[in-house]
């Protein structure tokens, strides 16, 4: 899965009849927009992706019955990969940053669509999720993702490690990573400025992880139009759901959750 310099991890549509294999439902939840596509066995979509605005206020209850909304004209599945943008644990939501409603804490996000759709499902944080789909598995590689708000995930030789939240924390005095070059920074400055500031994170990410590659995606990482390092790649925002392909290999999946048993698909 090495990736190219200007779309790492790009969709390759595939148009004729899908490979043999379980077909797997990807679901990408973002602060702004629910997209969802089908994939064949090899991890390619054999739809387009369908993709609705994230409602607003979005209480889990709402989330859940919007996605199944969603996703009932895609073609039949057999499971479920769903990417939250959040910290994640277990199946349930620890944080949700973009959704203001107290019921996410701790809720079952996986068990709940698992129930609503009739699969059994495999839940991740998103950077990670579009991790999975673009790197090559050799050193240390970042994942930065740049939409509503900024997503972050590290894998050390194809491993995903303990989830690290960057979004959060502190970048600048009293800015976060997500005030500082979140959706709401980009259209409130110009073009110029919020580039420069992605630069900046960059090598604050550098100086914080010395990575040996960054992917940098989401919806925002279309505006960037400055040059980056020769070690950071753009990434294609289709990563982040086929990747979900990658939660349903099990030893990924156990490397991930550790003593969590698989989830079974029937």
């Amino acid at each position: 899965m090495a990736a190219g310099h200007l779309a790492a991890g790009a969709e390759e549509m595939n148009n004729a009849e899908p490979a043999g294999g379980p077909k797997t439902l990807a679901i990408d939840i973002g602060g702004t927009g629910l997209k969802a596509a089908v994939l064949d066995a090899t991890g390619k979509m054999v739809t387009t992706r369908a993709r609705v605005p994230t409602p607003n206020p979005c209480p889990p209850e709402i989330l859940v019955t919007d996605l199944a909304k969603l996703v009932a004209p895609l073609p039949p599945h057999d499971r479920i990969s769903i990417g939250f943008p959040g910290v994640v644990r277990d199946g349930r939501i620890i944080t949700a940053p973009h959704f203001a409603d107290k019921a996410w804490v701790n809720y079952p996000l996986e068990q709940a669509i698992s129930s609503s759709l009739g699969k059994p499902a495999r839940l991740l944080n998103d950077a990670e999720v579009q991790g999975l789909g673009i790197i090559a598995g050799q050193g240390l590689e970042v994942v930065l993702t740049l939409g509503t708000g900024v997503g972050s995930a590290i894998f050390s030789n194809g491993a995903l490690t303990p989830h690290l939240e960057l979004a959060h924390h502190p970048i600048r005095k009293d800015k976060t990573y997500n005030d500082y070059v979140g959706n709401a920074a980009r259209r409130a400055l110009s073009r110029k400025k919020w580039n420069d500031r992605v630069l900046k994170t960059i090598e604050i990410v550098y100086d914080l992880l010395h990575y040996d590659v960054l992917y940098v995606g989401g919806g925002n990482a279309a505006n960037i139009t400055v040059k980056l390092p020769d070690n950071v790649r753009i990434a294609s925002n289709d990563a982040g759901l086929t990747g979900g392909i990658r939660l349903w290999d099990d030893d990924v999946w156990q490397a991930v959750c550790g003593t969590r048993a698989a989830s079974p698909v029937h």
